[in-house]
């Protein structure tokens, strides 16, 4: 990636500006370039001192004091009577002082950056460990692989504590399309585990309308009634309805619509 387009996307992701899909990019490129990953915590400092310094405002207590002692300076200059030291004096101390205090900043800048870089890599490192097992559920559910390598992959996904898009994605494909109905039930069950989502929510609603295997049927019902997702009662009312639907499955919705009404 050209250093000006990749600086500009370095911004944008470190002020959290850019869409999903060119933050995964943005990732994937901190992941496998370390002069990307340098120039993004250089930025990231650079960006972090100067929102800092935007926001430091002297406080009550230091303004009075820096007028307390304009005031005091004022009146020694009204004296006719000086000590010859005093101006050296004062700058040796002004100098010790500001020594001190630049030793102080630079020693807690150099802190903070180091606590930041550490918390950065633990970050990466998790999102390079997640890209990965999402590599590896994927690669599992393509239908090429047996009926137990996709159950494996489903099973794979489950052991995240969270799903993103492509994960959902994914399972709710497979619960819809996957040939082997023991494949469909283990995407259904997966799903249920991340069912407080809002889009897994509409994906288990949707796929009511276009399961036809009666197991499915049956255990999609079940998961839905027990979410209390009332927006499926006119669907399962369908179900009731339709002169093709097994009567085990006819059964259940008409039990779900008695619970959810």
């Amino acid at each position: 990636m050209e250093k000006q387009k990749l600086e500009s996307m370095l911004i944008d992701y470190i002020d959290n500006r850019l869409n999903t899909v060119d933050k995964r990019v943005v990732e994937q490129e901190l992941v496998n370039n370390a002069e990307s990953y340098k120039l993004y915590e250089e930025l990231k400092e650079v960006m972090h001192l100067m929102d800092r310094s935007a926001r430091i405002e002297p406080s009550a207590k230091l303004r009075a004091g820096f007028d307390d002692l304009l005031k005091e300076e004022m009146t020694s200059a009204r004296q006719t009577k000086t000590v010859f030291f005093q101006p050296a004096l004062y700058r040796v101390a002004a100098a010790v002082a500001l020594l001190i205090l630049g030793g102080g900043i630079g020693f807690w800048i150099s802190h903070q950056r180091e606590e930041r870089q550490l918390a950065e890599r633990e970050r990466l490192e998790a999102l390079e460990k997640q890209m990965q097992i999402t590599q590896q559920m994927m690669a599992m559910l393509q239908n090429g692989q047996s009926a137990s390598q996709r159950i494996q992959g489903v099973n794979v996904a489950v052991s995240m504590g969270k799903a993103d898009d492509e994960i959902v994605n994914a399972l709710v494909k497979t619960m819809n399309e996957d040939p082997n109905s023991n494949v469909r039930l283990a995407a259904l069950d997966a799903l249920s585990k991340f069912s407080d989502d809002a889009a897994v929510r509409k994906a288990l609603v949707t796929s009511l309308q276009k399961q036809k295997d009666p197991v499915v049927q049956i255990s999609l019902i079940q998961l839905l009634v027990k979410m209390k997702e009332k927006s499926v009662v006119n669907d399962l009312r369908k179900i009731v309805d339709d002169e093709k639907t097994m009567q085990a499955v006819k059964d259940e919705a008409y039990s779900g619509i008695l619970r959810l009404s």
